[in-house]
């Protein structure tokens, strides 16, 4: 499952993130990095799938 979410996050960062926590802190953050820049956003994303 952990693979799928990966994936979904390198094409949605903030899908993937919502994904694993829901609309957590981690989501919102997910979506500034997104909007500041796409490779941060996916960097995050990633960091969360792996860390939960």
């Amino acid at each position: 499952m952990d693979l799928l979410r990966i994936i979904v996050a390198i094409l949605l960062p903030p899908l993937g993130v919502f994904l694993q926590v829901g609309f957590d802190k981690h989501f919102w953050l997910n979506i500034l990095l997104t909007l500041l820049g796409y490779i941060p956003g996916i960097v995050h994303a990633v960091w969360v799938i792996a860390k939960k």
